[in-house]
C-alpha cells in the first residue's frame, strides 16, 4: 500500500519501494552483484566500500542486507534505480546504530556508478531514505563525510543537511558531520 504523497510501498520490511517518481529505492538483492561489482570504480573504493568488491565478497554483504531487513536489523540498503527497468545506478544505506551515533541518529551513506553522478540523483536518493528512516523512527540523519569527498558534501548540503561538529573514527579519520533533523511525513 502507498503511503500518499511519499512513494513508499510496504507490503513486508524487505519489499520496501521509496519512489519520487525519478528515483526508486529497493533493498539490495542478489541478481544486482554484477551491475554492482560493474559499477564500482575507485572512488567508490576509496570513498563507500574500503576496498575492491570480490563476487564473493559482494554476494555475502548482498546476502547480510537481506537477513538485516529480514531480521528487522539496524542495516537497511537499498538499490538505487532508474527507468521502468529499475537499472541500478548506486546504493544508499540507512545505520540505526553505530559508532558515534547517539539514541534516535541514522547513518546514511551513499555512492553512485561514473556514468550516473551529476544528474543530483544522490540527492534525491538522500531524500527518499531519510523519510524512511524518519518512519521507521529516526529523529535525526548524520551523513559522515572525509573532509578529502567535497562531492559527498555536496549532496549533503543540497539534501538540507547543515554542517556540525567533525568527529574521528576509531582508525583516527577525520569525518565532518552534515546532519538533518527527522520529521515522519515531511520532506
Amino acid at each position: 500500500m502507498a503511503r500518499p504523497g511519499f512513494g513508499v510501498e510496504n507490503r513486508r520490511v524487505h519489499e520496501v519501494k521509496l519512489s519520487d517518481g525519478v528515483v526508486t529505492l529497493s533493498p539490495l538483492r542478489l541478481d544486482d552483484v554484477e551491475a554492482h561489482l560493474a559499477g564500482e570504480d575507485e572512488l567508490l573504493v576509496r570513498w563507500l566500500n574500503g576496498g575492491p568488491g570480490t563476487r564473493e565478497g559482494t554476494e555475502a554483504y548482498f546476502r547480510h542486507c537481506r537477513e538485516q531487513w529480514d531480521t528487522a536489523g539496524p542495516l537497511r540498503a537499498f538499490g538505487i534505480r532508474m527507468g521502468a527497468d529499475e537499472v541500478l545506478t548506486g546504493t544508499i544505506d540507512l545505520r540505526f546504530a553505530g559508532e558515534g551515533l547517539a539514541p534516535g541518529q541514522v547513518n546514511v551513506a551513499y555512492g553512485l556508478y561514473p556514468s550516473w553522478r551529476g544528474r543530483g540523483l544522490a540527492t534525491r536518493a538522500v531524500l527518499l531514505a531519510s523519510q524512511y528512516a524518519a518512519s521507521e523512527g529516526g529523529v535525526e540523519a548524520v551523513i559522515q563525510v572525509e573532509p578529502g569527498n567535497p562531492a559527498s558534501a555536496a549532496v549533503a548540503q543540497r539534501a538540507g543537511f547543515t554542517p556540525g561538529t567533525p568527529t574521528h573514527g576509531s582508525d583516527g579519520t577525520r569525518f565532518d558531520w552534515y546532519t538533518r533533523a527527522l520529521h515522519a511525513g515531511t520532506r
